[in-house]
């Protein structure tokens, strides 16, 4: 099976063999079982992880709460770019929620890889800005939302995390309780019914 960086690549641009191997190399492909942590509160981040099958939970502990900040599922990225840049203790949580693969990116790989052939920094780097506008984009869009409207949102967007990941955590992420996620849930259906 073809490396998924080297699949997302070619896509962009014509690749010489050597450039694929040296993608393959650069960025190791890794199954993890669940409940698996790829990085805890408090150690400094070395990987970033692009996930091929799976989802990673990030996830902030709150006067001992777990409170969800996101789910990362197929072709998206994991990582605490604050701790990475900054070598800085992380604040957050990456563990999988499900038996998850994932592409793992190294800053020290990357840069090797940059020296090696330059035009893929470039790739990289835009492809990273717009992951992060769009990341932006839809965290600024969800504050303004009411609990209501980023359940439905949930469901228009992400509809595979309803069956993916338990209810509490589901909740967490909404910014609300479980039993308020249960009363929503309950009158989206009955409308739905009655339509």
């Amino acid at each position: 099976m073809e490396h998924i960086l080297v699949q997302i690549m070619s896509e962009m641009t014509q690749l010489t063999t050597d450039e694929a191997l040296m993608i393959e190399k650069s960025f190791p492909i890794e199954t993890y079982t669940k409940g698996t942590y790829l990085l805890k509160e408090g150690q400094i981040a070395k990987d970033s992880y692009f996930v091929v099958k799976g989802c990673i939970r990030s996830y902030e502990l709150c006067d001992g709460e777990e409170i969800t900040l996101d789910f990362y599922t197929e072709n998206q990225s994991a990582a605490n770019f604050n701790s990475l840049t900054n070598s800085t203790p992380s604040t957050l949580h990456l563990v999988c929620s499900e038996e998850t693969t994932v592409a793992i990116c190294n800053d020290e790989k990357e840069k090797l890889l940059y020296e090696k052939f330059p035009r893929f920094e470039t790739f990289c780097r835009e492809g990273m800005e717009q992951m992060m506008g769009k990341q932006q984009e839809e965290i600024s869009k969800f504050r303004n939302l009411t609990p209501k409207e980023r359940y439905q949102n949930l469901l228009q967007e992400r509809p595979d995390l309803i069956h993916r990941v338990p209810q509490y955590q589901l909740a967490s992420y909404l910014g609300i309780k479980p039993e308020t996620l249960s009363r929503i849930r309950k009158r989206i259906t009955q409308k739905n019914g009655s339509d």
